[in-house]
């Protein structure tokens, strides 16, 4: 898919400078709207982000922090959450509005799919310049994403427009407006299609998943940038190239009230982060065992095809699991819970309930720190995760196997019959076939 993306710019490339740049003074609008959009975007490594990595750590580990932040301009659930990606919905709609240009000021275009590749990919990579600066660049599926998107909406409408078809065939009213709407629809669902295959290409997360959450996504912000990019295109249309400033603003506003909603997310978050350390100060845990317990139950919520708000209650509740033994007079050895009694593991679980809800943290979060030591078919869904994989890093941290892994595994799979899910003990081993534990981020000296 990249490959595609690489070889359409290329011909795209080629192609215009053989045969120059037809009305250049369009290109030159919309290629400056294209890039001020990805200029607008607040990258994650831009220090004014809090999820700058100079700050909290990413308990999801580096793999799953780098998985979606490499989708730079992507739309996805993730992206207001820290460390997620960061949309450009201002360059997206403009790229869209230039594939589906039609007049401009009621006088013909003429300019065609491989122009219009070449415009938005130069535009693009004009507006990453300063992210490159900074040293934390879009990765390349954005780029490949965007290509391949925008030739598509652009051959599905330029050659119809350009042959004279599509006015003949529908003409300018209503029917050119349902029209529109339709490729709308099927260029959001290529964007989805394009966005799934790219990530379960990186992450070898599962595909269904992955493609629910980006269709998920076009029913927001995505159903937002279309609209947009039509508004746009029918604007130039009818008034011209100075259409396209007074419809971008309000998109500019949306991306900056999506910056600011991001920092937030990423303050209550970097909170839950701050607060499940307090165990690990006060020498009640081993260090770093709450961010590898985030970070592989995220993995393994993941495999189960878990959807991404899931994954972020999911992410809470391992982080505040161990919350409960706060309360203890004498602390646990080693913090390891999995190998306490029943009685003792459930009375410590309800005591985290509590504290959980007292924190104000979503109340299904507090129920999961609560009910994570009941017998598994007890248990929510979420619940049986966090148990499953607190208990093998509980196992691997301590002194009972020196076998690692498979000893630790190897237990887990004997506590199946009561007291952990078969599915989400498979789930953990094949993670951590593909190298789960270089997931978890390392614990800073000191």
């Amino acid at each position: 898919m990249r490959g595609a993306a690489v070889a359409l710019a290329l011909a795209g490339l080629g192609h215009t400078l053989w045969n120059g740049l037809v009305e250049p003074g369009t290109a030159l609008a919309f290629g400056a709207l294209i890039t001020c959009g990805e200029l607008a975007r607040r990258d994650p490594g831009d220090p004014r982000d809090p999820s700058h990595p100079g700050g909290t750590r990413d308990p999801r580990g580096t793999r799953e922090r780098d998985a979606w932040e490499a989708d730079g301009g992507g739309d996805s659930p993730r992206a207001a959450a820290p460390g997620g990606r960061r949309p450009a919905p201002l360059a997206s709609a403009g790229a869209l509005a230039y594939a589906l240009l039609g007049p401009d000021a009621a006088a013909p275009t003429h300019h065609g799919v491989l122009q219009i590749v070449t415009v938005v990919v130069t535009a693009a990579l004009a507006g990453i310049v300063p992210h490159i600066a900074r040293g934390r660049a879009p990765a390349a599926d954005h780029l490949a994403r965007r290509a391949l998107t925008v030739a598509f909406a652009a051959a599905c409408f330029q050659p119809l427009y350009n042959s004279g078809r599509l006015e003949q065939g529908i003409g300018q009213g209503p029917y050119l407006v349902l029209y529109l709407l339709l490729l709308l629809g099927l260029t959001a669902l290529c964007d989805a299609v394009l966005a799934a295959a790219l990530a379960a290409a990186r992450t070898g997360w599962p595909y269904g998943p992955l493609l629910r959450d980006e269709l998920r996504v076009q029913l927001g912000i995505g159903s937002a940038i279309c609209a947009t990019g039509v508004v746009m295109a029918l604007g130039v249309a009818a008034a011209g190239l100075w259409a396209l400033p007074v419809f971008c603003v309000p998109l500019l506003l949306t991306q900056l009230s999506f910056h600011r909603i991001a920092a937030i997310r990423t303050t209550y978050r970097q909170t839950i982060t701050s607060l499940a350390r307090a165990t690990e100060i006060a020498g009640y845990t081993r260090p770093g065992h709450s961010r590898r317990v985030a970070a592989l139950s995220c993995a393994v919520g993941r495999e189960l095809g878990l959807s991404e708000r899931e994954l972020t209650v999911l992410e809470y509740a391992a982080l505040m699991h161990d919350i409960g033994q706060l309360s203890l007079v004498d602390p646990v050895r080693a913090g390891a819970t999995a190998g306490l009694p029943p009685a003792e593991a459930r009375r410590i679980a309800a005591l985290g309930g509590e504290v959980a809800r007292q924190s104000g943290v979503p109340a299904e979060v507090a129920v999961i720190v609560e009910r994570q030591a009941d017998p598994y078919r007890e248990q929510p869904a979420l619940a049986r995760i966090v148990r499953a994989v607190n208990a093998y890093d509980d196992l691997l941290g301590g002194s009972r196997h020196p076998g690692g892994p498979l000893a630790a595994l190897e237990q887990l799979r004997l506590g199946t019959g009561r007291d952990y899910q078969p599915e989400v003990v498979e789930c953990l081993a094949r993670v951590l076939a593909r190298g789960g534990r270089d997931r978890v981020v390392p614990v800073p000296p000191g």
